[in-house]
C-alpha cells in the first residue's frame, strides 16, 4: 500500500510539472501533523512563477503570490503559506486553489491533517533500527492502531551534493499509527527510537498529535549531516568523501561527501516549523574525526537550528529542542575502551552531562548499561532508550517536573596522600548504589593517555549523595592525575551500573572523567 501511495505521488508530480499545475511539496502529504500553537505552521509547495494561490482551511482564507524565480529545473516557482496558530488539534482539509494558464481554477486538497507537535529523527543506524528489530517488537506494533494522533513518516536514503527544496525519495508516507505503519521491514520503517520516543510523549502530553519524521542513514559520520560552514567552523573541509561502516546497514551507497545527508535528507524539511529534534549517532566517529566531536556535534546543533529559525522566517524556535542518545555498546568484553567513551564524553560537549551552558535546551538518555550482546552495536533494548529519552524530552522540551537523570557529578575532593576520594551527586534525592565496580583512577601523569595505566578504585561506602573511593596504596606515593567512571566501550552487565537514581531506578549516572 505505501509503494502504491507513492507511485501515485510520483505520478501526480511528474504530470504536473510541465503544466504549470500547482502543488504541495512532496512531504506535505493526507494524515500529516503540522506544528501547533503557540507557533505558526508554514506550508508550501509548488506552481506557476506570480500566481495567485489560495489555501483554504477550517474557513480560514489565505492568500500569496508564488515567486517570480524558478525553484528547480523544472521551472517550478515555490509559494508559501504562513497560518495563524492553531489551537484545535483537528483533522481538517487543507485546500489550494490557482489558476491555470487557459483559466480555469485548479485545486488540490490534503485530507486529515492534525495539528501537533512536529519531530525530527536523526543519525545512523540504532535510530535507523525499525520498531521490528527490537525487544518486544510484536506487543509494540499489534498496540500501534491505539494511537492514531501519532503520524509517522519515513525519508528515503538519497543523498544530493547541493542543498535542495524536496525530498528525493520517500520510503513511508504520511500514515496513522498502525501495525502496518509501524511494523514495517527490518531497518526500514517505523524507527524504534523515534516511535517509542513520540509515542511516550505523547501518552504523557494527555494524547496530543505527535508527527514524527524518520531520516536516519546506517553507518553515517556526523560530517555528513552538517552544511559546509558549520564544517569549516571545525576545521573541517565540506569536500572529503566518508566511505559508510561496514557495520552498520546501508544502501548500495558505500561512500559520500561531506554534507550530503544534509542536502538531502535535512535541508528539505527546513521550511516547515518543527518542534524540536532528536539524534542517535556517534559509532561512525568513534574511529573518525573523533578528537574534533564536541565541535562538530555542537556546530550541527546550531546549524540545523539556525538554518530552520531563518528558512521558516523564524517561526521556528531557534533554540528548539535537540535530544540524543549518548552511545551504548558494541563488544562483549569489558576490557575494551576505543572511542565510544570519548564520543560519549563528546556528546556532553566536555562537560559530562546535559543540559548545560554550552549549547542550551539539550537533553540525552545513558545508554552505556543496555548492551546486548548477541546483536552488538545494535541492541535491541530500545524500550529503555526511548523512555530515558522521553523522561529528559518531558523534562526540557515541555518543562514538565519529572525525573529524567540519574546522579550527576556535583564535586570531587581529594588530598594528597589521602588513600580515598569522595564524589558528592545532584540532581536526585538519594543513589541507588547497585555495586561498587566502574570507577579507576591514574597515577601515572601525562602517560595516563595510556588505557593499561588505569586501575580500579572500588567504592568503600555511601553517605547520602556522597560516595567513596579506596584508591590502591601505590596510587597514594604517586600524584592523583585522574579519576573516570565507566570508560570503557561496554563497561557494565546490563542494567549493573554502578549509580542510578534512587527514586527512577532506571536512570544511570552518565560516564564522567576528571584529570587533577
Amino acid at each position: 500500500m505505501a509503494m502504491l501511495e507513492l507511485l501515485s505521488l510520483l505520478f501526480l508530480i511528474s504530470t504536473s510539472c510541465g503544466n504549470g499545475v500547482p502543488r504541495f511539496a512532496n512531504y506535505f502529504q493526507d494524515h500529516m501533523v503540522l506544528q501547533r500553537a503557540p507557533l505558526k505552521a508554514v506550508i508550501w509547495g509548488f506552481g506557476e512563477a506570480n500566481k495567485l494561490t489560495t489555501l483554504q482551511i477550517n474557513n480560514k482564507i489565505y492568500t500569496t503570490i508564488s515567486r517570480a524565480e524558478p525553484a528547480n529545473n523544472l521551472g517550478e516557482s515555490i509559494w508559501t503559506v504562513i497560518l495563524d496558530p492553531v489551537s484545535d488539534e483537528g483533522p481538517f482539509d487543507i485546500q489550494i486553489t490557482q489558476p491555470l494558464t487557459n483559466g480555469t481554477l485548479y485545486n488540490i486538497t490534503l485530507r486529515d491533517v492534525l495539528f501537533g507537535d512536529v519531530w525530527i529523527c536523526s543519525g545512523q543506524s540504532n535510530m535507523q533500527m525499525a520498531v521490528i528489530d527490537i525487544f518486544n517488537a510484536t506487543e509494540e506494533i499489534n498496540n500501534a492502531s491505539k494511537y492514531p494522533k501519532i503520524r509517522v513518516f519515513t525519508a528515503a536514503l538519497k543523498p544530493s551534493d547541493t542543498p535542495i527544496e524536496e525530498l528525493l525519495g520517500i520510503v513511508e508516507n504520511w500514515s496513522a499509527a498502525s501495525p502496518e505503519s509501524i511494523g514495517g521491514p527490518s531497518f526500514t520503517y517505523m524507527s524504534a527510537v523515534c516511535w517509542l520516543y513520540g509515542r511516550m510523549i505523547h501518552e504523557a502530553l494527555g494524547g496530543r498529535p505527535i508527527g514524527l519524521i524518520a531520516t536516519s542513514w546506517g553507518g553515517t559520520a556526523i560530517e555528513l549531516w552538517m552544511p559546509p560552514e558549520a564544517l569549516h567552523d571545525c576545521g573541517i573541509s565540506s569536500n572529503e568523501k566518508i566511505s559508510l561502516q561496514s557495520y552498520d546497514q546501508s544502501s548500495e551507497i558505500v561512500s559520500l561527501s561531506n554534507s550530503n545527508l544534509f542536502n538531502a535528507m535535512i535541508y528539505p524539511f527546513t521550511r516547515m516549523v518543527v518542534y524540536g529534534a532528536i539524534w542517535y549517532q556517534g559509532e561512525a566517529n568513534a574511529g573518525y574525526n573523533t578528537e574534533k566531536y564536541a565541535c562538530t556535534f555542537s556546530k550541527m546543533i546550531q546549524s540545523w537550528r539556525q538554518t530552520w529559525n531563518d528558512r521558516t522566517s523564524d517561526l521556528t524556535d531557534p533554540n528548539f529542542p535537540f535530544g540524543f542518545v549518548q552511545l551504548s555498546t558494541w563488544s562483549n568484553t569489558s576490557t575494551q575502551v576505543g572511542g565510544f567513551p570519548i564520543i560519549r564524553w563528546h556528546q556532553t560537549f566536555d562537560v559530562g552531562y546535559v543540559p548545560n551552558n554550552v549549547v542550551p535546551k539539550v537533553f540525552m538518555a545513558v545508554a552505556l548499561d543496555l548492551r546486548d550482546d548477541p546483536n552488538g552495536i545494535h541492541p535491541r533494548t530500545k524500550h529503555d532508550v526511548g523512555y530515558r529519552l522521553s523522561r529528559s524530552g518531558l523534562a526540557v522540551a515541555y518543562n514538565q517536573e519529572v525525573e529524567y537523570q540519574g546522579p550527576i557529578v556535583s564535586s570531587v575532593s581529594y588530598s594528597s596522600g589521602s588513600t580515598t576520594v569522595n564524589i558528592t551527586y545532584t540532581g536526585v534525592q538519594n543513589i541507588d548504589l547497585r555495586n561498587p565496580n566502574g570507577f579507576e583512577v591514574c597515577c601515572q601523569g601525562s602517560k595516563c593517555i595510556d588505557d593499561r595505566l588505569w586501575v580500579p578504585a572500588t567504592v568503600s561506602s555511601k553517605n547520602a549523595l556522597t560516595i567513596t573511593l579506596t584508591i590502591s596504596s601505590s596510587c597514594v606515593r604517586k600524584h592523583l592525575y585522574g579519576l573516570r567512571y565507566l570508560w570503557r566501550e561496554t563497561p557494565c552487565p546490563f542494567k549493573q551500573a554502578a549509580l542510578y537514581s534512587y527514586t527512577d531506578r532506571n536512570l544511570p549516572s552518565p560516564p564522567y572523567m576528571k584529570l587533577f
